[in-house]
Formats: C-alpha cells, sequence, structure tokens
C-alpha cells in the first residue's frame, strides 16, 4: 500500500510539474511577444476607408518584426471588427486593453468612434494612435492625432477657395455625427470673420451610408446659380460618397462650375469610382499617393509587396499610420519599456520623416507638425497636387475660432500635463479632455 501510494504522489507530482512547466511555457511565450491592437472596421458603411488601415498596421508589423520586433520582442497584432458600430467600439478596446493585454491600439476612424473609445482609454490607462483627420476640440493624454486638425486641412482649403478660385458663396455638407458638425462650426465662424454673410452659407447633413442623393444636389445646383462662384466643402465620410460624386455627374456640377473640396475623400474612396464626371474637382490631405520623392516610391513599393496587389493605392490615413507607429516604436524603445505613461512621455519630441519630403514631429499637445497639400482628381483616381504649404504646420488642438476654445491650449508636459489649459485663468479647467 505505501510503494502504491508512493507511486501515486510521485505521478500526480510529475503531472503537477509537468502542468506548471506548460503553464509557465505558455505564459514565456506570451511575454516573448508584444501585443498591438487593431480597432479598424471591416465591415458597415466604413469598411471602404478602414480595411486599408488594419492592412497598413499589418504590413508596418510585419516589417519591424523581420528588423527584429521592439525591445528583443516580436509584435503580434490583435485584429477586431467593430463594425461600423459605435458603441461596439468601447466594448472591443476593453477586450483589447482587458483580456487582449495590448500594449498600444491604432485604430479608429470616424470621430464619434473616437468618443466612444477615448472614456475606455482613460479609464483603463491604454494608448491608442488615431490617424485621421479629425475636428479638434479635443486632447487626451492617451491618444495620439496623428490625422490633421481643422487648421491643417480645413481652414487652409477655404483659404485656397477664397483666393485662388475666387469663392463666394459656401455649401458646407457632411455626414451627421460630430466631426462634420464641428469642424462646420469652425469654419462657419472663419468664413464670417472673413466677411461672408449668413445667406452665402449652406449647411447640409446627412446620415451615414446615405444613398438618395438627387434633390441635395438639386439644392445645391440652385445655390450655386446665383451669379457668385459656389464651392462645396465636403465633409461625407464613407461609402455614402460613391453616391454623391455620381449625383454630382448626373447632374452636370463640373468642377469649374461648382468645385468640390473635399475632407475625406482619397484615393481608397475613388478606387470604386467613373472619376472622369470628377476630374477637377479638389481634396485636401496631408499625404497624397502622387507625391514623387523616394520616400514615397519606397512606401508604395513595401504596400504593394505586401498586399500583393500592384493596383492597390495608398492614402493619408495610411500614411498617418505609418508615422504614428513608427513614432511608438521609437517611444518605446527610448522607453525601454511598452509602459503607457512612460511611452506617453517618451513621445513628446520625436521626429520620423513624412513621406512628403519632410519631418513629422510630435508635439506637447499629441498633435503632429504636417504639410497641407490641395489635389485635383485626375481621370485615374490619383490627385495632382495644386497647392502645399513651404512647411510644415503645427497641430492646433482647439480652434482660434470659437468662443471658449480660443483662450485654450494642450501641453502634455510638466508642469502644465493639461488638455485643455486656459491661458487667460490660468488653470486646466478638467483634468483631461
Amino acid at each position: 500500500m505505501l510503494i502504491k501510494s508512493f507511486k501515486k504522489i510521485t505521478a500526480t507530482a510529475l503531472m503537477l510539474g509537468l502542468s506548471f512547466s506548460l503553464l509557465s511555457s505558455q505564459v514565456s511565450a506570451a511575454d516573448d511577444t508584444i501585443k498591438v491592437g487593431v480597432l479598424h472596421s471591416l465591415s458597415g458603411t466604413m469598411a471602404i476607408s478602414e480595411t486599408t488601415l488594419k492592412d497598413t498596421v499589418l504590413m508596418l508589423i510585419d516589417e519591424q518584426n523581420k528588423k527584429g520586433g521592439v525591445l528583443g520582442k516580436k509584435l503580434e497584432a490583435v485584429v477586431v471588427d467593430p463594425a461600423s458600430d459605435w458603441p461596439l467600439f468601447a466594448e472591443k478596446a476593453r477586450e483589447l486593453i482587458t483580456k487582449k493585454k495590448v500594449a498600444t491600439i491604432f485604430g479608429c476612424w470616424t470621430s464619434v468612434s473616437r468618443k466612444s473609445v477615448l472614456p475606455v482609454l482613460e479609464e483603463l490607462n491604454g494608448l491608442m494612435y488615431y490617424p485621421v483627420q479629425y475636428e479638434g476640440e479635443e486632447s487626451s493624454k492617451n491618444i495620439f492625432y496623428t490625422g490633421a486638425a481643422p487648421n491643417q486641412q480645413a481652414i487652409p482649403a477655404v483659404d485656397y477657395l477664397m483666393k485662388d478660385l475666387e469663392v463666394k458663396r459656401w455649401v458646407l455638407a457632411g455626414t451627421d455625427y460630430v466631426y462634420p458638425r464641428t469642424t462646420n462650426k469652425i469654419l462657419k465662424a472663419y468664413l464670417k470673420s472673413k466677411g461672408v454673410a449668413d445667406k452665402d452659407i449652406m449647411v447640409n447633413y446627412t446620415p451615414f451610408g446615405h444613398s438618395d442623393w438627387q434633390s441635395i444636389v438639386s439644392d445645391i445646383k440652385k445655390f450655386g446659380s446665383s451669379g457668385k462662384k459656389t464651392a462645396v466643402v465636403s465633409t461625407i465620410n464613407g461609402d455614402a460618397n460613391v453616391p454623391f460624386y455620381k449625383e454630382l455627374g448626373n447632374q452636370g456640377i463640373t468642377s469649374e462650375k461648382i468645385p468640390v473640396i473635399a475632407f475625406s475623400v482619397g484615393e481608397e474612396e475613388l478606387a470604386g469610382i467613373d472619376t472622369k464626371p470628377l476630374v477637377g474637382h479638389l481634396a485636401a490631405w496631408n499625404y497624397f499617393m502622387s507625391v514623387d520623392n523616394k520616400e514615397n516610391e519606397a512606401f508604395i513599393k513595401t504596400w504593394h509587396d505586401f498586399i500583393k496587389d500592384k493596383k492597390r493605392v495608398t492614402n493619408d490615413p495610411m500614411e498617418a499610420t505609418a508615422i504614428g507607429f513608427k513614432m511608438w516604436v521609437k517611444a518605446v524603445e527610448k522607453a525601454g519599456t511598452t509602459d503607457v505613461d512612460k511611452v506617453v512621455d517618451a513621445m513628446v519630441g520625436i521626429e520620423v520623416p513624412n513621406l512628403t519630403g519632410g519631418t513629422a514631429k510630435m508635439l506637447k499637445n499629441h498633435h503632429l507638425t504636417k504639410p497641407v497639400l490641395i489635389g485635383e482628381i485626375q481621370e485615374d483616381g490619383q490627385f495632382e497636387v495644386v497647392f502645399k504649404t513651404e512647411k510644415e504646420v503645427p497641430g492646433d488642438a482647439w480652434s482660434d475660432y470659437l468662443e471658449g476654445s480660443k483662450d485654450l491650449i494642450s501641453d502634455w508636459t510638466k508642469p502644465i500635463h493639461c488638455g485643455n489649459y486656459n491661458t487667460k485663468e490660468k488653470k486646466c479647467l478638467a483634468a483631461a479632455k
């Protein structure tokens, strides 16, 4: 009995030891990778734009792993699909941080999805890089905004239309959510500061995925028939752009008659459209695929090699994703850890080359320096650059044209360490915003 009991105890101990060994090896294997969250819609109305950004992050991770990873560890992508469902973005962000234990997240396109994720990031002290132009009026310790603020896209676009095309009447057309509404609020205030009357500003909003543009385009055509030069400033997002541009063509609205300048239409969105009726219409971004230099040529080649399709285009949010990713890698290596607070501190001041021949620098307000480019749509779906700022423009988190914002700055370095510091009252209005 003693011998049998001893054998049973020994076998149990061996089994426990084996289980512990397997568990340890699994933990060790998990510790050998750094997990990177990818939070982009792969289905629903925003998939037309966001799927490419998921692929971009996968390409960047693959490229970094070929260089040896980060801190001696391989990067591991954790991809989720929030399916163009704004509350689901928050749920998926929570899952990535608490269950998947990601070191950082690259994600979101629309501002409503970012606004959904923001409180989760701040509650759990997560970290996200947001790669798309947005309306400003926000600065969080937990987000780095690598897309354009309004002073890096919307304001320069209006200036171009005013000065170069002598536009006098304005149609502010957008999808009905926070980015278009806030951007148009800023633009309306800016236009009025330039002497534009209310009667010369038309504002229109449509739901996500809107498809019946006949009456709206007819209204735009009528508004533009007063004899004053008219332009459309478009903050229409997602797949609604396809029927919008198609209807412009149907009603004979050419760029010579009523030019459209878009903030959310790039090479990817034009890839599935007959662009012949759209030639001459405009877009304002900080990057175009057509930019001719060695950095951009290398980026395009890397993309085509990775995606295995030479017809696939590149676009501005892809460049913003690449800049954010490279900055994150540099910050982690500088900090020697993926600890969020240490990476956040290390990010400020980091510089990486952009793809237009300049340098992107991360500022104290978690925004970048960026050039502003305006391009004309060509028949092949590419853009011919017709305007570029002489140097990079520093991103401004708070608008100079809105009451309650013009006195605010964002500075996430000590001693201010605040997203909405009132320069007149000399105080932070809230812990984070």
